[in-house]
């Protein structure tokens, strides 16, 4: 019954003036049944209770008619039995003139209400807008793509229709005015330029031998400006010093460093770069450097006493200088094989801690599954360096070391969001009879310490990196072994075996704009250096970019090892590891080293899209100390180097990294280790380094 009286409601709601008053209240079909039916039976209705139902009802049909009336007459209110109470004691009124409603004349989609549509009525749509893009492509049909994919020939066109042309009617750059920029400026970094390749060569100045209308030119230039004071235990000269009559065996120690290098590099790349990669890429990157360093004893920029303790210098490298050729796509989605031979920049893991270089070589790289997996296979052979820039010198023989790697990464193992890399490098090192000075007169190979012979040496690097984030964690992590064999231990003169260990993590977590961090490293050390096994890590050429990288006193500075041997560094420049080597770029690795563990904390501020804030606080031990004290001659040495504090402020003015300014600062507190091995009278309380650097790039 209650479909048939729902049904009914809404003419009730009609004839008793109640249909504004709930709809105002919104009021349930149960509800609005209850309401009617406690009205109709009121003394307003009371012709309807009196007998004349059937006659008012007729033209409603018998099955409404009737199932009013079972309503009306079981009142199920309190309400409803008060009025038949009140309806005894005084007389029917006369029934009211029968409403004449015409019902079929009334347009449904007339009495819709503004702002409501009804299912399946569709709203009248507006004008057809017409476009007029001379020179646009015609849409293909639907039927002429097999895919959901279609290749778009001239995408750099999209940008530049919004450019109105020389002498046209400029009007849009007054609502749009940093539009101006992007269409005008040719030093504008987002503005489309023929030398940056954004566009692709004109067809009136492209060479006739170049095939095609995909070539595209691609010139990069930075200025990068170092400006370096530091401090570091500086040895006093035996023949000689700047101070006459001091007898010490560390004189002062502060000394600043200038250095600006200008970096130039040419492209020449066929094919669109937006999805796939070049079919052919030809590159050619020149640093040009200029340097100046002050010291303020002798005997430590020249192996020359008599040499002053400052000097000026300049080289230019050759950084790249490489051919790189597409094979072929493996798959819709542009997956491919491709190779390249030349000077090229290969990076063993995430960070840097294996080999970080720009070196001669030939690598075969690619991808698959829809770029979830990378390969890369290679084979390099070291060039010789300049010794006071560090670049490439391509003048040099290169050298008998060579490194061949395997690396495979797969993306989302094993989490989602986490990639993983698997990989094996090679180092095959033939200097055993190589003698190399460097450009200031100091013997790099083979190192002044030991026996102080040549070497020659092979040993494996299987690795396994992750980098990624698991939830909201963001993590970074390398595990390294290394095995082999070095022909001449530097203690023994005999054959040993290499058997070391290397493993460092960095986990962050982001809290708005603050990012907090955790890192962890641990380079095993030789405990035993007389017997048969050298079990301390060292790398082929480390650049980590870990802990607060070259912000960090220790990864920035290169503290000597004065008293062990000649012209050896503790640690390197740019590098984390106490590796015990001549130079990083010159030197050879050496196994037969103290190793290193550090524990730090930091945290990264992005205080504005072009300021960052960072701090550092990292703690750094030696791991094994026995080949420190059998080089010294001392009965022990502790781990403790000391704290590692540092901050820095990193400014790009223009939110990109065309303009990046950097001041950091950062100070090592000497711990009982470094004052043992630095002079144990020395009143320093601290050393310091303090970086400026600008770079500037187009």
């Amino acid at each position: 019954m209650s479909a048939v009286v729902s049904s009914f409601l809404p003419i009730m709601a009609v004839m008793s003036g109640q249909a504004e008053l709930m709809e105002t209240r919104h009021l349930s079909a149960e509800e609005m049944e209850t309401s009617l039916s406690a009205l109709i039976a009121g003394e307003k209705f009371d012709w309807i209770r009196a007998g004349n139902t059937d006659a008012a009802l007729t033209d409603m049909g018998a099955g409404t008619s009737a199932a009013l009336v079972t309503a009306i007459d079981e009142p199920t209110s309190e309400g409803a039995d008060n009025v038949e109470d009140e309806a005894e004691t005084e007389p029917a009124p006369a029934a009211p003139e029968q409403l004449e409603m015409d019902f079929e004349s009334i347009d449904a989609d007339e009495a819709l209400i503004d702002g409501r549509r009804r299912p399946g009525v569709p709203k009248e749509l507006p004008e057809r807008v017409t476009q007029n893009n001379p020179g646009a492509i015609s849409a293909p049909p639907p039927e002429a793509f097999p895919t959901d994919e279609f290749p778009v020939p001239d995408r750099w066109r999209i940008l530049r229709s919004l450019c109105p042309e020389k002498g046209s009617d400029q009007s849009i750059f007054q609502v749009f005015g940093a539009l101006r920029n992007n269409c005008r400026s040719t030093l504008n970094p987002y503005g489309q330029n023929v030398l940056k390749g954004d566009l692709p060569i004109p067809a009136d100045k492209k060479p006739s031998f170049l095939k095609g209308d995909d070539w595209f030119f691609v010139v990069n230039a930075i200025s990068d400006t170092v400006i370096e004071p530091r401090s570091f235990p500086i040895p006093v000269g035996v023949q000689t010093t700047e101070r006459p009559g001091n007898i010490n065996v560390f004189g002062r120690s502060g000394s600043e460093v200038y250095a600006q290098t200008f970096i130039t590099g040419f492209a020449l790349i066929k094919g669109s770069t937006a999805y796939k990669p070049p079919d052919v890429e030809y590159r050619v990157t020149l640093a040009t450097q200029i340097n100046h360093v002050n010291v303020p004893e002798r005997r430590v920029l020249f192996v020359e006493p008599s040499k002053k303790s400052r000097r000026t210098d300049y080289f230019i490298g050759v950084q790249e200088a490489f051919f790189d050729y597409h094979i072929r796509n493996t798959s819709a989605r542009h997956d491919f094989d491709s190779f390249r031979i030349g000077i090229q920049p290969m990076q063993a893991d995430f960070r840097g801690f294996l080999f970080q270089d720009n070196q001669l070589g030939f690598r075969l790289f690619g991808t698959r599954d829809n770029n979830r997996v990378q390969y890369n296979l290679g084979a390099f052979v070291q060039l010789e360096k300049d010794t006071n820039s560090g670049l490439n010198d391509i003048t040099q023989t290169p050298r008998d070391s060579y490194i061949f790697f395997a690396n495979l990464y797969r993306q989302d193992l094993p989490f989602v969001g986490l990639t993983s890399q698997f990989s094996v490098t090679y180092n095959m090192n033939r200097e055993k009879n190589d003698v190399e000075i460097d450009d200031n007169g100091f013997p790099v190979r083979p190192a002044l310490i030991g026996n102080l012979r040549g070497r020659s040496y092979d040993v494996v690097y299987p690795g396994y990196a992750v980098d990624g984030r698991i939830g909201r964690i963001n993590l970074t992590g390398q595990v390294y072994g290394a095995f082999g064999e070095d022909r001449n231990s530097i203690f023994t003169s005999e054959p040993a075996k290499i058997a070391a260990y290397f493993a460092a993590a960095e986990a962050s977590y982001d809290v708005d704009f603050l990012r907090f961090r955790a890192s962890g490293l641990l380079a095993s050390g030789d405990g035993n250096p007389y017997n048969n096994t050298e079990a301390g890590f060292d790398a082929i050429f480390e650049n980590p970019i870990f802990a607060g990288a070259d912000t960090s006193y220790w990864i920035r500075q290169t503290i000597p090892f004065a008293g062990g041997g000649r012209v050896i560094g503790l640690n390197g420049r740019n590098g984390i590891l106490n590796s015990l080597r001549s130079s990083k770029e010159q030197g050879q690795s050496n196994f037969n080293n103290p190793g290193t563990i550090l524990a730090g904390a930091g945290v990264d501020a992005d205080l504005t899209p072009q300021l960052r804030l960072s701090a550092n606080a990292n703690h750094l031990w030696f791991h094994k100390t026995e080949s420190l004290e059998e080089l010294r001659v001392e009965g022990s040495i502790p781990n403790d180097i000391g704290w590692d504090l540092s901050t820095a402020a990193i400014y790009r003015p223009k939110a990109s990294q065309n303009i990046v300014f950097r001041l950091s600062g950062a100070a090592l507190l000497p711990g009982k280790g470094f004052k043992d091995l630095f002079d144990k009278t020395d009143k320093r309380d601290f050393h310091y380094s303090i970086l400026f650097n600008a770079i500037l790039a187009f």
